[in-house]
């Protein structure tokens, strides 16, 4: 078992170093806001830290999961910062959504030192960090993969590694851009059933079984129907994460129309109040 480090208790954060503990690693923790890392130790024991390069010190692993580029330089590049204090030899593994950029800056900064660094972004929401089932993408070097690999099975279903530093965001963003597709495919085949005059329930259940079957089609599709939109990732987050898409697509000159338009109508939804809802609010802009 290893000495390791989480730095950020949000609703993924918090339930993976738990998975850690449970998996008999000794754990301290970090939180910018520290009663949600009291109240972390308070469930799982453990330790907590003032300071990411108070949490890191003597880690083997240290893991973050906050909320974007600049929250995650601060935590590891800024005063106090968690790559500074690490000692070499450890490894850092970021499991935050954030640029392929910074993923890259932090790899180098890590070699610098003499740390392994994986950019490790998840899929699975909140549900499949609480149960432990999250879908893993990674970006780094194979030696520090093999060395990362064992310990994430502690919260992961499935893990790979894509490529060189930052290969784990560019993969981050086609699920995203996948997801984001579908939900709009979804809802506008949701109004039109509705719309039509049909029982849009009884429609779902019939092509579920076909072609037209998706996870977001067996598990949204009915909470959908009633009108339900407090099953996961938020709107806001799927903003943040299209950001991250179509900065990328500008940079290597690519066209993401699709992904455009559905950003777009995803600020509709936030311009309704729907910001934090799940992303299968989309249905809202058609019906309100």
């Amino acid at each position: 078992m290893s000495r390791v480090a989480f730095l950020g208790m949000g609703v993924m954060g918090a339930p993976m170093a738990r998975h850690l503990k449970t998996a008999g690693h000794e754990v301290t923790v970090y939180n910018r806001t520290a009663a949600k890392a009291e109240a972390w130790v308070a469930a799982n024991g453990g330790a907590m830290a003032a300071t990411p390069a108070d949490a890191v010190k003597g880690a083997e692993i240290v893991f973050t999961c906050v909320g974007n580029d600049d929250d995650l330089r601060a935590v590891t590049l800024g005063a106090g910062g968690a790559i500074g204090a690490m000692a070499p030899g450890s490894l850092y593994i970021d499991h935050t959504t954030v640029s392929a950029a910074i993923a890259r800056e932090l790899a180098d900064a890590g070699a610098a030192r003499g740390i392994g660094v994986l950019d490790a972004p998840v899929s699975g929401g909140q549900a499949g960090a609480e149960n432990g089932r999250l879908t893993i993408m990674v970006g780094g070097d194979a030696e520090s993969f093999a060395r990362g690999e064992p310990v994430m099975q502690a919260y992961a279903q499935r893990i790979g590694l894509m490529g060189a530093a930052g290969a784990g965001q560019l993969t981050k963003m086609v699920n995203q851009i996948c997801i984001a597709g579908v939900l709009q495919g979804l809802s506008e085949a949701m109004n039109f059933a509705m719309e039509a005059g049909l029982d849009a329930g009884a429609v779902v259940d019939v092509i579920s079984k076909g072609a037209a079957q998706s996870w977001q089609m067996e598990n949204r599709a009915p909470t959908m129907i009633r009108g339900e939109y407090d099953f996961g990732f938020a709107v806001d987050w799927m903003r943040k994460d299209l950001s991250l898409v179509l900065d990328e697509a500008r940079r290597i000159g690519l066209s993401m129309p699709l992904t455009a338009l559905v950003d777009q109508f995803y600020a509709d939804v936030q311009n309704m109040g729907g910001g934090r809802q799940d992303t299968s609010s989309l249905l809202r802009r058609f019906r309100g």
